[in-house]
């Protein structure tokens, strides 16, 4: 179960040519995809692009209809090898990605598929994920296209732009024989807008058709000495080529203003927020014309030298903006200035942040630095923009800091991965710490407060590699955590079967929460759910067992704090050798509850007796003293105050975010904390046995707390 259904949004795929087309970035991809008579779609899901792949799941009906093939790739590195298809046969082919966390994945696949080329267009969507919203390293894909000489795209963030590009991104791969990346921020992946749509086509040149009819081309596969000529091509025939399609099609945008010897140079990805910059500098207006002449690089790799030139002839000053470091684009600006012996003066890093996210703010300060430095003179006309900083500094705002407290990532409320690192506190209370290596998923929410775990994070699916190092003996064992995505994504050979080939000794927790939940509840191969085009149901147990782990132990239940703790005190303290396996396994409560609370609520309004579990601390049992909090962390956990002057410390609360999960109560018994916890079962649609029960209940309680009240009531 996806994170949302694109199940309406997704009919809009089937519009003809000269139907408007309105919607967001990866619904205008998907269409500029059928739209190019693409055969074949793979993919690996990743923030930013994961929606992305949820969309092409759910057209899976009208990729059929096409003849288009789409599979979910078991990782990038699958997804990349797919592209296979277009290296000797005329066939279009797309994957998807996360991004250079997912190119780094890919990077042996997409080496070999850039030195010998293809023949049918080969576009990679890359989702780029730097800056603030970044849930990962920061950087670029700029390096990797050098590198391995595959032309990057950037495109305005806008549909047409874009699905311009997308389109024009397999032309060009054809015309040059080399694979294209196409890069979509994240504003770009969710803006919305709409574009005149194209009728879709259907692939001319059929998978079929390839499998009945192979061609083989020796000098097409990456061996000597086939390999030194591929370099060879890629310099003195591919670039040319893509040079030559990039300038011809006018790929690249030049926008006219009236301060000719000014101009800025910039990534595709970069015109809202520059066009943003100007406007509120007072050199642009809101319709897109600006005083600074443009030059927009919708393709950052390779660049034109001609065109580039041209823009900057005759200018006393040019600023490029570049997000990211290193500066690839002015140095190779610069260069080809200075060979062409123009003498412009190029600004760039120094007026903008060598790194970091280029902010309306940051664009700004580095748009007026540019100005100051190259024509001062117009500064005077220039408009102060608003500037929220001095406000940030102040000291009211000031004051707020040490009373809200910070909130860093942390797991949702009835997250079933949280009692496993509840369990985990408890256990190295009692056997002290211990080496936990982290892997990248929801669980590494546990490296933040309260549970504060984890020393390092190498990579999806590395958790258990990672402490590969720390098998030697001594006194205590590490602990790796890796989960079900993670772990079929990568984990399996390169951790557990590692681990079993070199004999570690080790601690694996696999947390399955049935999902590849971080990147937005996709199915996998051990979902428990049916799915219609997908096999799963494939036990996590039943893998690790096949690679030859002997000491495997799997919990159903991990809201079961007690088990999870002496599970995990029984897999550091054993003295039977090779790693040990925990399989801990609960759903996912985001998956669930979007499953489950349709269902309930439209039980409710049939009339249906339903029954909601909610749990509540009682004020008066609470000592105050907060180890619940402090061992769990829910977000529906809090604080309030007593009310009893008798009592200083404010007691727990629940807030109305409960799931009812009982992880609380469970880490509060686990723990010998205290009794002050309780359940009470919410009641729609009641039956007279309901309210008969209500009944007597309420009139014994409060008899009870008449006699309790009156002084009657002793406890001995």
């Amino acid at each position: 179960m996806a994170e949302r259904s694109f199940a309406r949004e997704v009919e809009d795929l089937r519009l003809g040519a000269g139907e408007v087309f309105r919607g967001e970035g990866i619904l205008a991809v998907t269409k500029a995809l059928l739209q190019s008579g693409v055969g074949y779609v793979a993919g690996y899901q990743g923030a930013p692009i994961s929606h992305l792949m949820d969309v092409l799941a759910d057209a899976q009906g009208i990729l059929g209809e096409l003849g288009v093939h789409f599979e979910s790739s078991a990782s990038e590195a699958a997804a990349a090898s797919t592209l296979a298809a277009s290296v000797m046969y005329p066939i279009r082919g797309a994957v998807t990605w996360k991004s250079t966390a997912g190119t780094n994945v890919a990077c042996d696949a997409l080496s070999n598929l850039a030195s010998g080329g293809v023949t049918g267009g080969a576009v990679i969507v890359i989702g780029e994920d730097y800056g603030e919203g970044s849930s990962i390293m920061q950087e670029r894909t700029h390096a990797f296209a050098m590198k391995s000489q595959i032309w990057l795209l950037d495109p305005r963030p806008n549909l047409e732009s874009i699905v311009s590009l997308t389109e024009q991104a397999f032309e060009l791969s054809e015309a040059s024989n080399t694979p294209v990346m196409l890069e979509v921020r994240i504003r770009a992946c969710h803006v919305h807008g709409s574009f005149i749509a194209k009728d879709n086509r259907k692939p001319p040149f059929a998978l079929s058709k390839a499998l009945e009819n192979p061609v083989r081309d020796p000098g097409r596969i990456v061996l000597p000495p086939a390999s030194f000529v591929h370099e060879q091509e890629k310099i003195s025939r591919r670039l040319p080529a893509a040079i030559t399609f990039i300038r011809e099609r006018g790929l690249n945008e030049t926008m006219p203003g009236d301060i000719p010897e000014l101009g800025i140079v910039m990534q595709g990805g970069m015109y809202n927020g520059v066009m943003r910059a100007l406007k509120l500098l007072g050199l642009a207006d809101v319709w897109g014309a600006t005083r600074v002449p443009l030059h927009v690089l919708n393709v950052t790799y390779p660049l034109v030298p001609e065109d580039l030139v041209a823009f900057c002839a005759g200018k006393s000053a040019v600023l490029v903006v570049e997000e990211g470091q290193p500066e690839f684009i002015e140095q190779a600006l610069n260069t080809i200035l200075r060979r062409a012996d123009v003498q412009t003066r190029i600004h760039g890093k120094g007026a903008l942040p060598m790194a970091g996210e280029y902010t309306a703010m940051a664009l700004i300060d580095g748009v007026r630095a540019f100005v100051t430095a190259a024509m001062p003179a117009l500064l005077e006309e220039m408009t102060p923009p608003p500037d929220p900083r001095p406000l940030l500094a102040s000291a009211v705002v000031q004051a707020l800091a040490p009373v809200v407290p910070p909130r860093p990532p942390s797991f949702c409320t009835g997250c079933p991965e949280r009692p496993i690192f509840s369990a985990m506190t408890l256990v190295q209370q009692e056997l002290g710490p211990h080496h936990i290596a982290a892997d990248i998923g929801c669980h590494l929410f546990s490296i933040n407060p309260p549970f504060n775990l984890g020393t390092t994070t190498m990579g999806y699916g590395l958790g258990a590699s990672s402490a590969a190092a720390f098998q030697v003996k001594a006194k205590k064992r590490s602990i790796s955590v890796m989960g079900d995505g993670g772990f079929w994504h990568n984990g399996l050979l390169n951790g557990v079967g590692n681990a079993v080939f070199n004999k570690h000794g080790g601690v694996v927790v696999l947390v399955d929460n049935h999902y590849s939940a971080a990147t937005g509840g996709q199915d996998i191969l051990s979902s428990r759910a049916d799915n219609a085009t997908r096999s799963t149901q494939h036990p996590i147990e039943d893998a690790v067992r096949g690679v030859g782990a002997k000491w495997v132990r799997r919990i159903d239940r991990t809201y079961d704090v007690a088990r999870m703790r002496d599970t995990l005190h029984e897999a550091l303290t054993t003295e039977e050798a090779g790693p040990k396996i925990i399989i801990a396994s609960s759903e996912c409560m985001l998956n669930r509850q979007r499953r489950e609370k349709p269902l309930f609520n439209a039980a409710v309004k049939r009339g249906e007796r339903m029954v909601k579990p909610r749990f509540g601390v009682d004020e008066d049992i609470c000592t105050g003293d907060h180890a619940c909090i402090r061992l769990s962390g829910c977000p529906s956990l809090s604080v309030k105050d007593s009310g009893d002057p008798l009592k200083e410390d404010p007691v727990a609360a629940i807030d109305n975010s409960c799931v009812g999960c009982g992880n609380c109560g469970e880490v509060s018994e686990a723990a010998v904390l205290c009794p002050s916890f309780y359940r009470a079962d919410v009641v729609h649609n009641p039956t007279r046995w309901d309210v008969f029960k209500a009944g007597i209940r309420t009139a014994v309680i409060s008899w009870l707390q008449r006699r309790r009240d009156a002084g009657r009531l002793a406890l001995a």
